[in-house]
């Protein structure tokens, strides 16, 4: 990446021809830098409370603060949160998800063996985390209903950011799954601002399926994340993310589309939101995420069990994912044990 990105080191050098400087001038020159040096304080000092930092694109900041920069973001990008999608991956985002939906195939499907089944009356629960603009959800009870024929399932949308929150009630409000009619009240959908890493709002073994789209690489502990997803889901639940990946396998494409992330989509930010920097973070994030083997053993850690993957010769781990578009987006996948 280093090479991709502008060059901004400039070389300050003293001019060969010394004569003219007189010792005693370099003496004191030389001496009132050390002066100056000696009155900085220590950089610790001011950087942060804490000693524990973690990335924000490729600034390093303090954890505690990680948090409260993404929700800024994400206020700042709410929205135009969908159209900049469109314009940064030229609409295949919204092809991504649609498979990413199908191929959890939310809902219980009624036949004539599961009418009778309890479980078929309640639906599942779903719980879409970093859900914002309620988009993931909203596919996902349009599957439900539509395909599975499923009236009862509902999704739980939670994300840190109000704003993002206030952007998925407006796309529901417009839905048949949000009526606040008193005559006909439905509420497949409710709201929950909350941190991923801490879901105490919601309890243990209660979640049919816990998705999160284009979300957990904000995330500060993703670990602890996925150690909370694993503890509201119950026994046999499925944790779903799809997420971008920090380099395509192809090394003639990875360049490629490295030159159109760092040069296109902070630009574009620029011109279509006015916001450069909040773009220039969600690229520098992707490239901090970890590689697909590297977060399928994230997964695994947790304490799920990672279809499809398999161990090559050096232990690592291999498959348990599946690559989109090249590998530009991957979805992954874990099953909590019954």
């Amino acid at each position: 990446m280093a090479a991709l990105l502008p060059r901004a080191t400039k070389r300050l050098r003293l001019s060969p021809s010394t004569d003219s400087v007189c010792h005693g001038c370099r003496r004191a020159f030389a001496s009132s830098i050390r002066h100056g040096q000696q009155q900085q304080p220590a950089p610790s000092q001011h950087v942060s409370q804490s000693d524990k930092t973690t990335h924000f694109g490729f600034k390093t900041v303090a954890e505690e603060l990680k948090a409260s920069r993404v929700r800024t973001v994400f206020s700042s990008v709410a929205a135009n949160y969908d159209t900049m999608n469109d314009l940064m991956s030229l609409g295949i985002h919204r092809l991504w998800k649609d498979h990413f939906v199908r191929s959890l195939n939310p809902g219980i499907r009624l036949t004539s063996a599961t009418t009778s089944s309890p479980q078929s009356a309640t639906g599942q629960t779903i719980l879409d985390i970093a859900g914002g603009t309620g988009d993931i959800a909203l596919r996902m009870l349009d599957h439900a209903t539509t395909i599975n024929r499923d009236n009862a399932t509902s999704v739980i949308i939670s994300d840190i950011n109000p704003e993002m929150l206030a952007e998925g009630r407006k796309r529901f409000a417009t839905s048949p799954y949000y009526s606040t009619t008193t005559t006909s009240p439905n509420r497949r959908v409710s709201f929950l601002e909350a941190n991923a890493e801490d879901l105490s709002a919601i309890e243990s073994n209660s979640i049919d399926l816990y998705t999160v789209a284009f979300g957990i690489r904000n995330f500060t502990h993703k670990q602890v994340a996925l150690q909370e997803a694993f503890r509201v889901l119950k026994p046999g639940g499925v944790f779903a993310c799809l997420e971008f990946t920090p380099r395509l396998s192809n090394p003639i494409m990875n360049g490629i589309y490295k030159r159109w992330s760092f040069g296109a989509i902070p630009l574009i930010g620029q011109v279509v939101a006015a916001d450069r920097e909040s773009y220039q973070y969600l690229v520098e994030s992707i490239e901090r995420f970890p590689s697909q083997a590297e977060f399928a053993g994230m997964i695994e850690d947790a304490g799920f069990i990672v279809p499809g993957k398999e161990r090559g010769d050096g232990g690592d781990l291999e498959g348990g994912w599946e690559d989109l578009s090249l590998g530009i987006a991957a979805i992954h996948k874990g099953v909590k044990p019954a």
